[in-house]
């Protein structure tokens, strides 16, 4: 515990999570579609390009305009659906997330537990999935984007703050407020550029599977680095050893034609093939002449 300067009352720390990439491969996103396809939410169209977008995702971290476009598209999917279908969904999207979970994140997240520093998901995603994974997950509250409800049916207007880049900071500044929480003396863990606030708002900023410009702001940062996410590097594997094979086919080729150089019998018999001796005509000996 330490004590506010202005005096009231006491603070803590705590520790935010990011959830896709920081807590689990990939994005829950996925798993949310999957379940609404499967429930005639969307259609097998939407599906594939959500799969197209999460492989990008995992390779390359979240934009801008991406995360715009998937709050306007979730938004206009759940306006005017009741609050309960969606729920139902919950079974089928948490069994698509809980097994991407990263081991090494959950016993970060259970050692400042045991510290005593409160553990909290912070996510772009539904709060209702926030506060479903940190109640599964035993942390000590979820922070999601907000979304509207009347008479029990989502308007697909926004009731709080989206919770990417500025967004986040404005919901942990509402929990500190509420918990007593000193974010300066707090833990952040994110994997994307776009949570820079988020990192600068605490003292303690930890990156996990940062895209490119995260994990350059954090050298110079002098910030922990994680890797936990080796997809990117399995593919970059693949096609090292797509190009290898190629290469070596290639190779072949070449050291053929090196061995035979300076040789221009050998240089002609692999461009004509070899050479065919004329044949001899078989038949009885000629009597010789006397």
């Amino acid at each position: 515990m330490t004590e506010v300067e202005n005096g009231v009352g006491p603070t803590r720390a705590a520790a935010f999570f990011d959830l896709d990439r920081t807590l689990m491969a990939g994005s829950s996103g996925i798993f949310f579609a999957r379940a609404a396809y499967e429930t005639g939410m969307i259609s097998r169209r939407r599906l594939a390009r959500d799969a197209y977008e999460n492989l990008r995702f995992r390779l390359r971290g979240s934009t801008d305009d991406r995360a715009d476009q998937v709050r306007k598209r979730v938004g206009e999917m759940i306006s005017g659906v009741p609050v309960r279908e969606l729920q139902r969904l919950s079974p089928r999207v948490l069994a698509g997330v809980l097994p991407r979970l990263y081991p090494q994140m959950l016993e970060r997240a259970y050692a400042h537990q045991d510290a005593g520093v409160p553990v909290y998901i912070l996510t772009a995603a539904s709060q209702e999935m926030a506060d479903l994974l940190a109640h599964v997950l035993a942390f000590d509250g979820g922070l999601g984007s907000r979304s509207e409800i009347v008479d029990g049916r989502y308007t697909g207007r926004p009731a709080g703050p989206f919770n990417y880049r500025e967004g986040k900071v404005l919901s942990m500044r509402e929990l500190a407020d509420r918990a007593g929480i000193d974010l300066e003396a707090s833990y952040a863990y994110s994997d994307s550029e776009s949570d820079l606030p988020m990192l600068r708002a605490v003292r303690h900023a930890v990156v996990v599977n940062p895209d490119a410009e995260l994990r350059r702001i954090a050298g110079e940062e002098g910030w922990e680095v994680l890797h936990l996410d080796r997809l990117g590097r399995r593919l970059k594997v693949l096609a090292a050893v797509g190009a290898v094979t190629a290469l070596g086919g290639l190779g072949r080729v070449l050291s053929e034609h090196v061995g035979t150089r300076g040789d221009p019998r050998a240089l002609q018999l692999r461009a004509v093939g070899p050479r065919r001796e004329p044949s001899r005509r078989v038949g009885p000996r000629r009597r010789a002449r006397r």
